[in-house]
């Protein structure tokens, strides 16, 4: 549905007044048989939880578990399509489709609707059916003579915008409006993402339809909807191959909880809500006590990322939590004679236990090598004369205070926490990071955050992917057992007893399987800063799943893109592998497009340029202001870009900033009445989103704020979808061609500063 495909026609205003009056009486129907759907549903509902009843006084029979599957048949059915039903629906009926075919109409929606004969009043968008209404073209129309998008509030039609894909066909078909794609593109942004449902082009519908197996990747560059595209994938392959990804689940990765918050209503607007949302920072929260937000600095960052991590956590599991392990050794006293283990035995027992078994499930293990070790070391002599039996033998060993003393510094139940934490001493990163050198040891050392007075620490995103590490090296850490609570007085009470009662399989799990929860389909965007580490995280979530990988390299906040072609190649192994790339950029106009296609390609020449698809007339605003003047400036920018825009203005700065810059935002500050419009989000959590405006503030600390350096200040360029303001900070006077940060990472004349401010002078 490219724009350049629109035949546009100027049509009499009582035509297109019939034209809408003809499309909300189809409308009104399909919203009055939700009624009859719902009531019907809720009939079903009641009806169901008839069917059986128990009070549990009697064991369930066989005959009885015909009527319970039935119940929760009838029951399950009745919840989901009520569900449906219920679902905020943003435009339920958003199409139509005239064919050449027996004048055939269809109309297309979020959900499939039927009359009482079955005859489908909506299709589905995910059906078949609909797919010539984003595959149509006037080279290939696929049977279409006009496309109509439908503008609906609520229930309510209040536009309509008309594509004419044939005209040889067309006959007497008015064609109203300029257009659906152009008509949404103009549109103000908030703060939640919307679905693109209704103005899907043919490329993007090739990504979204594409088989389920292997890798799907969708690749291209800022605006070209990679993003929305994934999310409507997902709702497809929920739709196509509900069974086998309801059953598994579907894991959707976004890069922060501010890009999560702004997703989160696009696929239950698409009718599907059976998807998990996590933040990468979140993803191991199915093992851990907590998630993270927080992003280490770029050095720290950079490095928790590398795989190097991953031996040198293993070298931290198998060092004792001891202070001077090379002098620890086992002692203990029987019948007069001291038996010992010495550090080099001890060692070698660890390093052959951990081979084979994960360090939480071995203690029992290590205790019994102990015991042996030390058995075989009592004389013959002291055996002889006291008569010992190896029982109690055990029992003398096991009791004493030196042996339970050195086995709980020796080996002691540990949590990844507690293992993670140990890094903030020098000496045993030291210990274990023999493949670093002095300055990592340092900034490694330096990044594990201090406990609080409750004894927990604030880590960060980096560490997140480390302590999921740990966990699959250690296993999880042993539950204490509690004793069941019961209620007093349930006995009176009646329960429903399901079927899947009767058949759950209550056996103990095993113990040796991954604790952490797995998927079917595992969705990853924004994948182009996704580490080597947190791959591995991802991976464990997914080990049997099909996967949709989305992102940009020229994007990247990671900067050693060589370690993550490496893991995803190992991701990927010999499953199907697909790949997308969508080559339209419809967020950015060309004016704000350009300026940072030039700011890119200094420093990533192959980066993937998409093609911007309008242009507003209006040139970014580029100035310097020195830094006592940033707020003010920020504000008095901030507020003329109120007033230019019916949307949201973003300001994006380095993290450095955001203590400066949020109270602008908060109450009593200056921009507190447009707080619901202006938002302040560091470069890393406006990855993923757009605004009809931005500033961005301070290009040249953001560069030496972020990993991913010139390509982390390419997203903040790329965000706005009218306006662009960027604000230097340094020394010379506003208005300045040049500005030079005090923490500019390089001299005033590198490539990239040169190619953003050659544009402050026209």
């Amino acid at each position: 549905m490219s724009p350049e495909s629109s035949s546009q026609r100027s049509t009499p205003p009582a035509v297109a007044a019939a034209e809408l009056a003809a499309e909300q009486e189809h409308v009104d129907r399909v919203y009055a048989q939700l009624k009859v759907d719902e009531a019907q549903a809720r009939r079903m509902a009641r009806a169901s939880s008839q069917i059986y009843h128990s009070d549990r006084t009697t064991w369930v029979r066989e005959e009885d578990g015909t009527a319970m599957f039935e119940r929760d048949a009838f029951s399950f059915n009745a919840a989901r399509r009520l569900a449906v039903l219920d679902a905020e629906h943003e435009g339920l009926v958003f199409g139509r489709i005239d064919l050449v075919r027996d004048d055939e109409v269809r109309h297309i929606g979020r959900i499939g609707v039927r009359d009482a004969d079955y005859e489908p009043l909506v299709i589905d968008w995910r059906a078949r059916a609909a797919e010539p209404f984003y595959r149509a073209t006037p080279t290939d129309p696929m049977g279409v003579v006009r496309r109509r998008v439908l503008r609906c509030r609520d229930d309510k039609v209040v536009g309509i915008e008309d594509d004419l894909i044939d005209s040889d066909n067309a006959a007497n078909l008015p064609i109203i409006g300029e257009g659906a794609l152009m008509a949404a593109l103009t549109r103000a942004r908030d703060t939640r993402m919307h679905s693109i449902v209704a103005t899907i082009q043919a490329e993007q519908d090739e990504a979204i339809r594409a088989p389920y197996q292997g890798v799907t990747s969708i690749s291209g560059g800022p605006g070209t909807g990679k993003t929305v595209v994934a999310l409507h994938r997902a709702a497809y392959l929920l739709y196509s191959h509900r069974t086998r990804l309801e059953n598994g689940g579907v894991l959707v990765v976004g890069p922060s909880a501010v890009f999560m918050s702004y997703i989160e209503r696009v696929l239950p607007s698409l009718g599907e809500d059976s998807v998990t949302l996590r933040s990468i920072g979140q993803v191991a929260s199915d093992v851990l006590s907590t998630g993270s937000d927080r992003l280490d600095e770029s050095d720290a960052a950079t490095l928790k990322g590398s795989l190097s991590m991953v031996e040198l956590l293993r070298r931290l599991v198998d060092l004792p939590m001891v202070a001077a392990p090379e002098d620890l050794a086992l002692r203990v006293t029987i019948k007069g004679e001291v038996l010992t283990l010495r550090p080099s035995t001890l060692s070698r027992t660890r390093a052959r236990i951990l081979g084979r078994t994960r360090y939480n499930r071995a203690r029992a293990a290590a205790e019994q090598s102990l015991l042996d070790q030390l058995w075989a070391k009592l004389p013959a002599e002291v055996l002889n004369s006291y008569e010992l039996t190896r029982d109690q033998f055990d029992d003398l060993v096991t009791s004493q205070a030196a042996y339970r003393m050195f086995l709980h510094a020796w080996w002691p139940h540990l949590t990844a926490e507690q293992v993670l934490a140990r890094l903030a001493d020098p000496a045993v990163v030291e210990a274990v990071g023999a493949e670093l050198d002095e300055d990592e040891r340092r900034v490694l050392a330096g990044s594990i955050p201090a406990a609080d007075d409750r004894g927990r620490r604030p880590w960060s995103v980096a560490d997140v992917a480390l302590l999921d590490e740990l966990v699959a090296i250690l296993g999880p850490a042993p539950v204490e057992s509690e004793e069941p609570v019961f209620l007093t007085g349930g006995e009176s009470v009646a329960e429903l007893v399901t079927i899947a009662d009767t058949l759950t399989d209550h056996r103990t799990v095993d113990p040796d399987d991954d604790p952490q929860d797995t998927f079917a389909h595992v969705l990853v965007d924004e994948a182009q800063d996704i580490t080597p580490m947190q791959w591995r995280m991802l991976r464990r979530r997914g080990p049997q799943a099909s996967w949709t990988i989305v992102g940009d390299p020229a994007q990247s906040a990671y900067p050693h893109p060589e370690e993550t072609r490496a893991a995803l190649d190992e991701l990927v192994g010999h499953a199907p592998h697909r790949t997308f790339r969508l080559s339209k950029n419809y967020r950015s106009p060309a004016e704000v497009f350009d300026l940072a296609a030039e700011v890119i390609v200094t420093v990533q020449p192959d980066a993937d340029l998409p093609e911007a698809v309008r242009s507003t007339g209006i040139d970014p605003v580029l100035t310097t202001v020195r830094a006592d003047d940033l707020p003010g400036s920020v504000v008095e920018h901030a507020g003329e870009l109120v007033d230019h825009v019916d949307g949201t203005v973003g300001i994006i700065c380095p993290p450095s900033l955001v203590g400066t810059l949020r109270p602008l935002v908060e109450e009593d500050g200056p921009l507190a009445d447009q707080s619901d419009r202006v938002l302040v989000v560091t470069t890393m959590q406006a990855k993923g989103l757009e605004y009809d405006a931005a500033i961005v503030v301070d290009p040249d600390r953001i560069v030496a704020e972020s990993p991913g350096g010139v390509r982390v200040l390419y997203v903040a360029l790329t965000r706005p979808t009218q306006r662009l303001v960027v604000l230097g900070v340094g020394p010379e006077a506003a208005g300045s061609a040049g500005p030079v940060s005090p923490t500019a990472p390089a001299g005033a004349g590198s490539p990239w500063r040169a190619a953003l401010w050659s544009h402050a002078t026209g």
